[in-house]
C-alpha cells in the first residue's frame, strides 16, 4: 500500500531525473534550431562532461567548484571542434547527410572516451556531502536538488542568453528564418559553432550533475541521450520550453511507473505514452503548428 510520502519521493525522483532530460533535450534544440539537424553526439558530451569532471577532480585535484567549470567549458570546446573541424567541411548541405556525420562523429567521440578513460565503471563524488534531506517525509539526496537547483540556473542562463545578447538573437534571428538573416549579413558559421558549444556546455553540465547518483562510464550518455532526444520530440522538438515540458513529464512518467507498477516496465510505459501523444499531436505538446 503506497502512502503520501511514497508519492513524494516518486515525484522527487522524477523530477531528478526530468532535469537532466530536459538539459540534454534543450542541447538537441539549441542545435536543430540553427542547423535544421539532429545532433547525435549529444548523447556523447553528456559522458564527455562527467569524465573531465573525473580527471579535473582526480588529476588535476581541483576543488568541486572550478572542476565543474572547466568540465563544463571543456565540453563546450570539443563541441566547437566537432561543428568546425567535422561538420563545416561537409560539401554537403543535405540534411540527412549531416544527421549521419554526427553519427560517426558520435562513434569517434566515443571511441577516443574508450582509448583515454578505459571501459572500466567509475564514480564521482557529489557536490556536497551526501546526507539524506527530509522533505515532508520524503528523503531526497543533495545531489538530486543541487541537480534541480542548477538545472533551473542553466534554463535562466539560456533564456537570458536567447533574448538579452546580440548573438543569442542573432542564433533566434536564423532559427527564424534563415533566408533573411543571411541576407542581413548574419555569419551563419559563427551561429552554428555557438549552437554546438551551448549544446556541449547542457550536455556536459547533465553529465556532470547525474554521474554522482548513478554510474560514470564512456557510454553511459547513450541511455541518457535517448531519453534526451525522446523529451524533445514529446515536448514538440525545436521548442525549449517543450524540451522542459517532455523532460519533467518523461522523468514522472519514469518514476511513477516504476513506483506503482514495476520498474521492469518504466521504459515501456514512458515511451507508450510518448507514442500515444504523437499520434494525437504528431508536432508534440507544444510543437509548431
Amino acid at each position: 500500500m503506497h502512502t503520501t510520502q511514497d508519492l513524494l519521493q516518486f515525484i522527487f525522483s522524477g523530477l531528478t531525473s526530468g532535469a537532466v532530460y530536459a538539459l540534454i533535450a534543450l542541447g538537441f534544440c539549441v542545435v536543430s534550431n540553427t542547423m535544421g539537424i539532429v545532433n547525435f553526439v549529444q548523447v556523447d558530451f553528456v559522458s564527455l562532461g562527467g569524465m573531465l569532471m573525473f580527471s579535473a577532480l582526480f588529476t588535476a585535484g581541483l576543488p568541486m567548484v572550478p572542476g565543474l567549470l572547466l568540465a563544463v567549458s571543456g565540453v563546450a570546446l570539443v563541441a566547437m571542434l566537432v561543428e568546425r573541424i567535422g561538420l563545416r567541411p561537409s560539401r554537403s548541405d543535405h540534411h540527412l547527410v549531416l544527421i549521419f556525420l554526427t553519427v560517426g562523429l558520435s562513434i569517434i567521440l566515443r571511441g577516443l572516451m574508450k582509448l583515454i578513460w578505459g571501459k572500466n565503471r567509475m564514480a564521482l563524488p557529489p557536490l556536497t556531502p551526501d546526507e539524506p534531506i527530509s522533505i515532508l517525509g520524503a528523503t531526497v539526496l543533495p545531489q538530486a536538488l543541487w541537480l534541480l537547483l542548477l538545472t533551473c540556473v542553466a534554463i535562466g542562463l539560456l533564456t537570458w542568453f536567447f533574448y538579452r545578447t546580440s548573438l543569442g538573437l542573432s542564433m533566434r534571428a536564423v532559427a527564424s528564418n534563415p533566408t533573411a538573416a543571411a541576407v542581413v549579413g548574419i555569419p551563419p558559421g559563427r551561429v552554428r559553432m555557438t549552437s554546438y558549444a551551448v549544446a556541449g556546455a547542457l550536455g556536459g553540465l547533465a553529465g556532470v550533475l547525474v554521474t554522482p547518483i548513478t554510474t560514470l562510464s564512456y557510454d553511459v550518455g547513450v541511455l541518457l541521450g535517448l531519453k534526451g532526444f525522446a523529451a524533445a520530440i514529446l515536448g514538440g522538438f525545436g521548442s525549449f520550453p517543450g524540451a522542459i515540458l517532455g523532460g519533467v513529464g518523461l522523468g514522472l512518467l519514469e518514476s511513477l511507473s516504476a513506483g506503482y507498477l514495476s520498474s521492469a516496465y518504466k521504459d515501456v510505459v514512458a515511451f507508450v505514452v510518448l507514442l500515444l501523444v504523437l499520434f494525437i499531436r504528431p508536432k508534440g505538446l507544444l510543437g509548431r503548428s
